[in-house]
């Protein structure tokens, strides 16, 4: 038997594609996909290109076909309708009956057609009939037989018989892109998210008392009326009492010191029991379900790591490193110790069980109604494991979600990111001037990274209180907390410290906070009059009624004359939704400048004037789009408008 000839056709340059299909491209269910691809093979030929996708790996492709773009870029669109895991993949062919139909009508322009071209597409048509069931095929030899008839005369072609052709080509030369490349579709909620992230230990109402997860379920209408999406508990498991740190991370402990929650493990039990301060597992599920009703998610912080007291110190010591005197390793960052935390040994040789183990952790909390963690330090945990587990987890429940706190080399933070976390931490916190700010804004929402890459902005953590906020007073709270929540799709805050300025360090250059939650019980004043919760209230108010503003890409950045000042905007051009943030990263005295809008960017090209609403005070003004003046001071360092053409 003769081999099968060589493919003639070559596709390349496929988007939407992560690293050459490595890696699943990212997207939100409901989107659509729109495929690309230069297509094209040697000669004049026509092209037959379709593009197949399907749901999950196994399901049934559905075929659909491309069109041609030019320059020999082809493309289609899809719509993943389904959560979880999608496949698709481009398929292309010589058409030898659309290239016969081609030169066959050019000939009949100029008169030149003759019996001998009839009988050449009679023949494709008849080969095309030995490939089609009964009816079709009777229908195809019809076809076949009327040009045998004709004679020379122009002959009817109909879109029925390019239909038939198509179906029933021969496509065993065709080329297709093997393996399909795969896309993940999230729940809606991982474009546009407003993280609200608390100790539950520091809400009781009495000074100095442990809070409970109940007191938590008591303050939930005042977290909910400020528009967040999500309530982030640290971890919420017993605390480990060996090498525990004292308040400001003092080595030595006091009776009276609760140590810090990421130090997990003692003898009321690990990452599946909660600290019996805090409550029952009966009282969790309470404020899941509470956390529910009113429209909001709990994320739960994974922290895999130990303290000394931890049972699986004495149940499993194979899964941590020893050292050379037997002792095992506790946490270290030379200079930095962290006596009171003990890390796991991926290589260990009963790897495959601790992996099992691990993963118990995150479906014993599915089973308690968690679908959004945050996980501590990926970047110090291998690779090869966050595959594999982010795998397990979705193959059982695609709709879980994974912040990565991943504060590392950008490549890890991005490899992390292609591994399946729905989210990561970013450097946003560091990018203070205008240039760096307009530099990453544009970078974290631009393409290639839009494709595997969700930026999430944090003003500040537990662990970060940027010399910013440090030095730049209620002004600079208000600057930052408008950049992170209009600048990325998803944003959260480290509350109540955040709302109550929070800003005093534990010396001069460093970012850790006096007196840090990370090792003492707080008491936060949640209604003092100084607190910015209004603020974050408008501007969750304004995330959620603004369609532009659930767009995680797309994000245009506008000249202001003035090196303090910037602005920015989303364009919704499905509901006309425009919004126009401007804050001053300088925010020290009156600032006053001339604003340029892209107005292609905006679609106002044939535009004159518009109508800016302010959306934090409902200030309302009409812009001449030749000459806008804007203007921030110290007391009104941001402003956010919403832009109507007029």
């Amino acid at each position: 038997m003769e081999s099968q000839a060589p493919k003639r056709v070559v596709i390349e340059s496929l988007s939407p594609v992560v690293d050459g299909g490595r890696f699943t491209v990212k997207r939100i269910v409901g989107d659509s996909i729109f495929v690309e691809a230069d297509i094209f093979c040697d000669g004049h030929d026509e092209l037959e290109c379709q593009l197949l996708y399907r749901h999950g790996e196994s399901g049934q492709w559905i075929s659909l076909p491309m069109e041609f773009i030019g320059n020999n870029r082809w493309g289609a669109s899809f719509q993943v309708h389904v959560l979880g895991l999608w496949q698709f993949t481009v398929a292309a062919h010589i058409d030898l009956f659309a290239t016969w139909k081609r030169d066959l009508l050019r000939r009949i322009a100029v008169g030149e057609s003759s019996t001998i071209d009839l009988a050449d597409g009679a023949s494709l048509i008849e080969a095309s009939a030995h490939r089609a069931p009964a009816s079709e095929a009777h229908e195809l030899c019809e076809c076949a037989a009327v040009l045998r008839r004709s004679h020379g005369s122009p002959p009817i072609l109909s879109s029925r018989l390019d239909e038939l052709m198509s179906r029933f080509a021969d496509r065993r030369n065709q080329t297709q892109v093997d393996p399909p490349l795969s896309i993940w579709a999230d729940r809606a909620l991982a474009r546009s998210s407003a993280w609200y992230e608390i100790f539950p230990r520091s809400w009781s109402d009495q000074p100095e008392t442990h809070g409970t997860l109940s007191d938590v379920i008591l303050s939930l209408d005042s977290i909910s009326e400020m528009g967040f999406d999500v309530l982030y508990l640290t971890p919420i498991h017993p605390i480990g009492h060996s090498f525990r740190k004292g308040r400001n991370n003092a080595l030595i402990a006091t009776a009276m010191d609760c140590g810090s929650p990421w130090a997990i493990g003692s003898s009321d039990g690990g990452h599946t029991a909660i600290h019996p301060s805090l409550g029952t597992l009966a009282d969790f599920d309470s404020l899941v379900a509470a956390v529910v009703s009113r429209s909001m998610e709990v994320a739960l912080d994974v922290a895999i790591q130990c303290s000394p007291d931890h049972p699986w110190m004495n149940e499993h010591p194979e899964w941590f490193r020893h050292r050379s005197d037997g002792s095992i390793a506790y946490a270290e960052n030379p200079p930095k110790k962290y006596q009171d935390i003990v890390p796991f040994d991926f290589q260990c040789e009963q790897w495959r069980s601790l992996w099992e183990a691990i993963a118990g952790i995150f479906r014993f909390w599915v089973g308690h109604g968690v679908r959004i963690f945050r996980v501590d330090n990926p970047h110090t945990k291998p690779f090869v494991f966050w595959e594999w587990l982010i795998h397990e987890i979705h193959r059982e429940h695609p709709d879980v979600l994974f912040l990565a706190e991943a504060f590392t080399a950008p490549k890890s933070m991005h490899r992390l990111a292609k591994l399946g976390f729905t989210w990561s931490y970013t450097y946003f916190t560091w990018r203070t001037d205008k240039i760096e700010m307009t530099d990453y804004l544009r970078e974290v929402t631009s393409l290639p990274q839009t494709d595997f890459f969700r930026p999430h902005f944090w003003p500040s953590t537990p662990d970060i209180l940027h010399t910013s906020l440090q030095q730049g007073g209620r002004a600079m709270f208000l600057v930052r907390a408008v950049l992170a929540s209009m600048g990325a799709g998803n944003y959260g805050i480290y509350g109540p410290a955040y709302e109550l300025l929070e800003c005093t360090p534990t010396e001069p250059g460093s970012e850790e906070y006096l007196n840090s939650e990370k090792y003492e019980i707080k008491h936060w004043n949640r209604s003092c009059v100084l607190s910015i919760a209004p603020l974050i209230t408008i501007l969750n108010r304004i995330r959620h009624q603004e369609p532009a503003c659930f767009l995680d890409r797309q994000l245009q950045i506008h000249r202001v004359d003035h090196e303090s000042l910037l602005a920015w905007s989303r364009f919704d051009e499905e509901h006309g939704s425009r919004v126009l943030s401007l804050v001053d990263l300088n925010p020290t005295c009156v600032h006053r400048a001339r604003l340029h809008l892209n107005r292609t960017a905006l679609g106002l090209l044939d535009t004159e004037s518009i109508l800016a609403v302010n959306l934090i005070d409902s200030e309302r003004c009409l812009w001449n789009l030749d000459s806008i003046e804007v203007e921030c001071s110290p007391e009104r360092p941001v402003a956010i408008w919403r832009l109507s053409p007029q």
